[in-house]
């Protein structure tokens, strides 16, 4: 909204033209989001004890988590709000890219919101029906594929770009639809299960969208696109400030979400930061560099899968002490922030690696 009010000055007010740049603008999608997330944090955080909207935590979990119960959940609201208000404001609104990838943070944050609320209402940890969960993720996974698919205007925006190798490109042709769903939902899931500890998923989703940002800007600009010899997009690149943005509500809500965590997140964050980083990686082309960068997310998400086809298939016995993997390493003994910080660490390893190959074809 301001982006379009800037640009139409800077035909009076040459000042403004500062505004154009997209740079500029990534910049100040960063710094509403965390002065939003600083700002309403402590309203938030009250209203929501006020509400006594409070963690139901799993009686199955590790037993050192009970002494969470009642820590409001749901603030990752906060943060969907704050990259909303940070990206409609200063980016592109004409840009089809900016609304692919805010209807389906938005539409994957409202079955989080349903699920947090019914487990909040019914104080257990059940929430949605897993089939309705998922088939209303499915329904926005899928209609988000169709329509990324359907409104593409050239073939690489529909084709599997190859990391480390200069010009491999595959061709997916409909096989892009459920390609695309599977990134999405299955992106949304993985930063879900990873969201079990203090802080443990939103610094490897801030660090994630922060890389993001770079192959957004890098792909929709001509010129640096054929410098570093990956596909042109054409603007794409507005997608900088929508990544920014959850760069920056992210920090914003690691303020309160630090060990010992003030508020959590809830699915209603999660699912919809998952989601956010699933599309931007398919409208940019690098879903297997997402994999890379979020290798903590996938680790996590195998681990549950692992646990679960093993156990059923050997007579119930387990390979993890618990699942997810944090959960692992917390039986073993490890303390929380010890985890923590060791997942952020692994994960700004593998987001450096992730930006490699930007250089390394």
């Amino acid at each position: 909204m301001l982006y379009a009010l800037f640009h139409h000055l800077e035909h009076y007010v040459s000042g403004f033209n500062l505004f154009g740049y997209l740079t500029f603008r990534a910049i100040l999608g960063v710094l509403t989001a965390l002065l939003f997330c600083f700002v309403t944090g402590p309203a938030i955080i009250r209203r929501l004890q006020v509400l006594k909207f409070g963690q139901v935590i799993r009686t199955d979990g590790p037993q050192s988590h009970l002494k969470k119960t009642g820590t409001p959940t749901m603030g990752g609201s906060m943060i969907i709000a704050g990259i909303a208000i940070a990206t409609l404001l200063w980016a592109d609104l004409s840009n089809r890219f900016i609304w692919f990838a805010l209807i389906v943070t938005l539409a994957f944050g409202a079955v989080g919101f349903a699920d947090d609320y019914l487990k909040i209402t019914r104080k257990n940890t059940k929430g949605l029906v897993a089939r309705k969960k998922y088939f209303w993720l499915s329904l926005a996974g899928f209609g988000t594929a169709v329509a990324i698919y359907l409104t593409a205007k050239t073939p690489i925006e529909t084709s599997l770009i190859v990391p480390f190798v200069k010009d491999v490109t595959i061709p997916l042709g409909l096989f892009f639809i459920p390609w695309t769903y599977l990134v999405i939902v299955g992106s949304s899931n993985a930063v879900n299960l990873t969201d079990g500890l203090d802080g443990l998923a939103i610094m490897p989703t801030v660090l994630v969208a922060s890389a993001l940002a770079v192959f957004a800007y890098s792909t929709g600009n001509v010129k640096i696109a054929a410098y570093l010899g990956i596909p042109y997009i054409q603007g794409v690149g507005e997608l900088a400030v929508f990544c920014t943005a959850i760069a920056g509500a992210g920090l914003g809500f690691l303020w309160f979400n630090a060990y010992p965590a003030e508020v959590f997140m809830g699915d209603v964050g999660a699912l919809a930061l998952g989601a956010a980083l699933g599309v931007v990686a398919v409208l940019v082309r690098q879903e297997i560099v997402l994999a890379i960068m979020g290798g903590v997310f996938v680790a996590e998400t195998l681990s549950v899968a692992i646990q679960v086809l093993y156990f059923k298939y050997s007579g119930g016995k387990r390979i993890f002490r618990m699942a997810p993997l944090h959960h692992h390493f917390e039986l073993k003994g490890w303390p929380e922030p010890k985890i923590i910080v060791r997942f952020w660490i692994i994960t700004l390893i593998l987001v450096l690696i992730g930006l490699s190959t930007l250089k390394v074809r």
